[in-house]
């Protein structure tokens, strides 16, 4: 958890995430794990396996939801433009950085246009959308020049605060816990593997994908040898659902069609053998760096698992049982044999 909080606390919407992925490449040095960053900016370590003729790769991403100013106003007020799925609606109210690309950070705050309820009779239903929300700069500022002085300027990006905390109740709630949660059982994951000195079955990759919420993070450097794909990312919860909190999700099927068949039993066979708790799901509005894989070409047998994280492109939350679930049923998977 404290390495989630750690992940989380390091700004890195899609486009814009080479602090982040600087971190974790850092984490990896310090455990003597190597690795080598792709062209698009996302990270891969490699651990050798008995046999190297077949390979796994196993992948969760590190980019974020976010956002970049679209226009600078005449007010002194900053209009926005969404970087990955979410509704303006989750964001009102939250606090944001501005990175210019001098790379200064300014603070505000992203607020309906029509907020105070003493000027805006319609500040209870007006449409939360790109054309009524903005973002407050705490600066002194009056007009878009003076904003300009700042060093701000269209296509900026802005991040949300995560607002991490950890309850004594075993929940974490933040934002970006997709997929950062994921992101830390990997790399507690490839600690533990180096750690105990585990011989694995195959070679297997670890990528570190960083374009993930814009939808091709995970689909290139496979290695023709890979053969098993497996994504690692958030469990959605809601109406219909049975994933939840303390359990790991297994999915069956998203928006891109069925995960792979065998690869899904194999994951439940390894659950129900080690008893670990777990809830199988489709996630109707939903695709993963598995998925966008198989979408690439690749001739792969893909899988999907992860924790279950309430409130999905809001201000999430799970707990450390879910978190547990999660890690043992990757720690059983990478030592196991090829799905039948």
């Amino acid at each position: 958890m404290q390495l989630i909080k750690e992940l989380v606390s390091i700004p890195s919407p899609s486009g814009n995430t080479n602090e982040v992925i600087t971190y974790v490449e850092n984490y990896l040095s310090d455990c003597g794990i190597e690795t080598r960053r792709n062209r698009k900016g996302g990270l891969i370590a490699t651990i050798p396996g008995k046999d190297q003729s077949r390979h796994r790769m196993l992948t969760a991403h590190v980019d974020t939801l976010g956002a970049m100013v679209k226009e600078i106003k005449s007010s002194g007020r900053l209009a926005l433009d969404r970087i990955g799925g979410f509704t303006y609606n989750s964001i009102e109210g939250e606090y944001c950085k501005i990175e210019t690309s001098s790379g200064k950070t300014i603070t505000g705050t992203i607020l309906m246009h029509q907020t105070s309820v003493h000027v805006y009779q319609d500040a209870g239903k007006a449409e939360r959308n790109q054309a009524n929300m903005e973002i407050r700069l705490d600066e002194k500022v009056k007009n878009a020049e003076d904003v300009r002085k700042l060093g701000i300027e269209a296509g900026d990006f802005v991040s949300f605060e995560p607002r991490v905390e950890i309850t004594d109740s075993g929940y974490i709630k933040s934002r970006h816990l997709d997929d950062k949660a994921s992101v830390a059982l990997l790399l507690e994951l490839m600690k533990k593997i180096k750690e105990e000195a585990i011989d694995l079955p195959y070679t297997t990759h670890f990528l570190i994908s960083n374009n993930e919420e814009i939808g091709y993070g995970g689909n290139s450097n496979i290695t023709p040898e890979t053969a098993e794909y497996l994504a690692v990312d958030m469990g959605a919860m809601g109406d219909g659902q049975s994933t939840d909190e303390y359990t790991v999700s297994i999915c069956v099927k998203d928006g891109s069609g069925p995960y792979h068949y065998g690869l899904r039993k194999h994951l439940t066979k390894l659950a129900q053998d080690n008893g670990i708790n777990y809830k199988l799901d489709i996630y109707p509005y939903y695709s993963s760096d598995a998925s966008a894989a198989i979408r690439s070409g690749h001739d792969i047998v893909h899988g999907l698992v992860g924790p279950g994280i309430d409130s999905s492109h809001a201000y999430e939350r799970t707990h450390k049982d879910s978190l547990e679930n999660t890690a043992t049923l990757l720690y059983c998977y990478v030592q196991s044999e090829f799905a039948q």
